[in-house]
């Protein structure tokens, strides 16, 4: 017996997606007029037989959407927040939505989940930095694809990311205006695009406030580890008096090291962090810190991805979200000498 052709295979043979396929043969808007007619003429050469007028009424299945992490960013409580918005999000709209985590050597290898290899799913959503390479391969799929706090120049994808640069701005500020010009950077920016964007962001507060940064305060490899960090203070010559550090875990370990170390926060030092995580709140003094509205992100994930699917051929967007500043406990004016 003759296979039936289906909506997939005319998919796969134009390697697009089938919602793409769908539109293009229903006559619904969201595509283009030229792969309209691509589609109809592969489908009629395939011998594509179209629903009976009947079955052109029944319910369309329900999307279905492609989840996927690092095993560590799975691992970490702040991009966890975001995933249980994706989910709950994509329950909203009645979506399907399948979750795999990416080991290490499923990156090396670039292996992707048997659903998006096959295209079994109508979208993808990618949280936070697998590595451009995977990110790539899963982009050429022609599956709709949409980046969640991660981006880079040679990913052709939708994004949702954090104003990063602005935040940092902002951090940074709030440290001048406080009579600071002694400000120590800590973070390593070759780790995320985030990370360099809020150094971006500190150099650019520094520079509009005529403060000249010291190299021996800028810290851009630093690693997430208490001891590094407790080196990093006890071995300056100098001490600052401010410290902004790119994320809560920095600023935690940047607060207890300086007090172990003698200092008092924030009656010597101020410390002033981002994220907005479980750290900066239960940190002794409580630490100023930027706040990212974790649950925006799912919502603007998949409204960008659900736009996406009805704007296939419009450039693809970075949706920016702003941020904003906690002040706490552990920033204050600069002390006199």
């Amino acid at each position: 017996m003759k296979k039936r052709v289906t909506m997939q295979d005319i998919a796969d043979r134009l390697n697009i997606s089938k919602n793409s396929v769908s539109q293009a043969l229903r006559g619904k808007e969201g595509v283009s007029e030229e792969t309209r007619q691509l589609v109809k003429r592969v489908a009629k050469e395939m011998g594509y037989e179209y629903p009976s007028s009947r079955s052109k009424h029944r319910e369309e299945p329900p999307k279905q959407i492609a989840l996927i992490a690092s095993d560590r960013a799975f691992s970490l409580k702040f991009f966890g927040e975001i995933y249980l918005s994706i989910e709950q999000e994509a329950l909203s709209h009645g979506m399907k939505l399948h979750i795999q985590s990416v080991n290490e050597q499923q990156k090396q290898q670039r292996l992707l989940p048997s659903f998006i290899e096959e295209k079994l799913v109508d979208g993808v959503i990618i949280l936070s930095h697998i590595s451009t390479e995977y990110i790539q391969k899963v982009v050429s799929t022609g599956i709709p694809t949409v980046l969640v706090d991660h981006h880079h120049p040679n990913i052709s994808a939708d994004a949702v990311l954090t104003n990063n640069r602005f935040g940092a701005y902002i951090a940074v500020q709030h440290l001048l205006e406080l009579n600071h010009t002694d400000i120590a950077f800590v973070g390593d920016i070759h780790y995320s695009p985030s990370y360099q964007e809020r150094y971006e962001g500190y150099l650019l507060a520094l520079k509009d406030y005529g403060v000249k940064p010291n190299e021996e305060w800028i810290f851009c490899h630093a690693q997430e580890d208490e001891t590094a960090i407790a080196n990093y203070i006890r071995e300056l010559k100098q001490q600052p008096t401010a410290w902004f550090c790119v994320n809560d875990g920095l600023g935690f370990f940047v607060s207890t090291s300086l007090q172990q170390y003698g200092l008092n926060v924030p009656g010597d030092v101020s410390v002033c962090s981002f994220d907005n995580g479980q750290l900066s709140q239960i940190a002794t003094p409580k630490i100023t810190t930027v706040d990212i509205d974790l649950k925006r992100y799912g919502k603007r994930a998949v409204e960008l991805l659900r736009w996406r699917w009805d704007n296939p051929d419009e450039p693809f967007q970075e949706v920016l979200l702003s941020t904003k500043l906690i002040k706490r406990e552990s920033t204050a004016a600069k002390p006199k000498r």
